[in-house]
């Protein structure tokens, strides 16, 4: 079972683990985001393509049939 701690040492050691914490700059910070938009639009554009191929040969395959 956990030792219980008292609300004081709670946040004593709350605070010594955010200190921990390396937080990104600014300029990580948009290149990530440039990032994600960047892959995020490249997945748009695959699956657009992997649609339109679907839909026409389902199109030539119903009309062929049809």
């Amino acid at each position: 079972m956990a030792a219980k701690t008292n609300p004081f040492q709670f946040i004593q050691q709350t605070r010594a683990e955010i200190a921990k914490v390396v937080w990104p700059t600014r300029r990580e910070v948009l290149l990530t985001t440039v990032m994600v938009f960047i892959m995020a639009s490249l997945t748009a554009v695959f699956f657009f393509f992997v649609d339109f191929l679907i839909r026409s040969g389902l199109q030539l395959l119903l009309n062929s049939v049809g």
